[in-house]
């Protein structure tokens, strides 16, 4: 969609299912920690909250809707970004779990993949000296054996379902074959604008990080919905976050930043929270003449129901 306020959203993706305890001590695992990071990065301009659940013993990714329901609601009663939950939950989740919360939260948004595919993390390992938990290893190995599935018979359930809430969608895709997956969906009129596309590049099994790519999904993009009937986002995972997203800016798109996407604020140097990035891809974007979305300006932008008619 034209942006000619030149209003940017920053969204903030706090803990996700990817990485694991071990690979920085700052991913936060409790209820707790998700808590004050996610409300710190709001605080540092983060108009959207994507948020997952992890078990606070061991950090291990849960679809528990008990344990979502012991931060979600704590961060709604102190922010009023947008929260945005996780349909995707990690690989080793059926859908039913990964719907669970979202289900009975109804929230103004959550997440979508837009199909199957290899997800994996696994090369990883290997630059690993020492694990905190003992299922962390398996887990990250045995990406290199899993798939994420999102058929079409389950996307077109999830979007039936969904409409009967009034919950919209931050809509996943990592590769150009999603962008055509999605405007299917359009086409048999599941989807209405405006589309909030999450276009996410560097994930092992997606789209590379190569900076083409971007203007490919760009102009791919805008081929089959119309510049004016959608919002890109950009998520660059790892070491590429910022250098994707602040491109993706200057061609007109949004941004996602947080620990899910990347554990690192610069070469070499970890962020110790998701606030810190937050407040680094704010400044490039100030400093570059943009504004930054509120959480107001989101919801105006996306087309959202309101706080009012959810059920965190």
């Amino acid at each position: 969609m034209s942006n000619p306020s030149s209003k940017v959203i920053i969204t903030c993706a706090v803990t996700g299912s990817a990485h694991v305890p071990s690979m920085s001590e700052y991913l936060p695992i409790t209820p707790d920690d998700i808590k004050h990071q996610a409300l710190e990065a709001a605080e540092a301009g983060a108009a959207i909250l994507h948020l997952h659940a992890r078990n606070p013993e061991d950090g291990r990714p849960t679809p528990s809707p008990e344990i979502f329901r012991r931060f979600v609601p704590a961060i709604a009663a102190q922010t009023d970004a947008v929260i945005n939950i996780s349909t995707g939950g990690s690989t080793r989740m059926t859908l039913d779990e990964r719907l669970a919360y979202a289900r009975v939260a109804k929230p103004e948004m959550c997440s979508l993949n837009m199909g199957s595919m290899n997800f994996s993390l696994h090369p990883v390992a290997a630059r690993m000296s020492s694990w905190r938990f003992d299922w962390e290893k398996d887990y990250v190995e045995g990406m290199e054996d899993m798939i994420f599935r999102n058929t079409f018979r389950d996307i077109k359930n999830i979007l039936t379902e969904f409409r009967d809430y009034g919950t919209r969608f931050e809509f996943e895709c990592y590769d150009v074959g999603h962008l055509y997956s999605l405007a299917h969906f359009i086409d048999i009129g599941l989807i209405k604008p405006p589309f909030f596309i999450q276009s996410v590049f560097g994930i092992l099994g997606g789209i590379g990080h190569d900076p083409e790519n971007l203007s490919m999904m760009r102009a791919t993009a805008d081929r089959l919905f119309g510049r004016e009937n959608y919002h890109l986002s950009i998520l660059g995972a790892g070491r590429h976050q910022m250098s994707l997203v602040t491109m993706g800016a200057i061609m007109g798109g949004n941004v996602r930043v947080g620990l899910e996407d990347s554990v690192y604020l610069s070469r070499g140097v970890k962020a110790k929270s998701n606030a810190e990035q937050v407040r680094k891809i704010r400044r490039i974007l100030e400093e570059l003449s943009f504004d930054i979305a509120t959480p107001a300006d989101a919801r105006a932008m996306l087309g959202l129901k309101g706080r009012d008619n959810v059920s965190l």
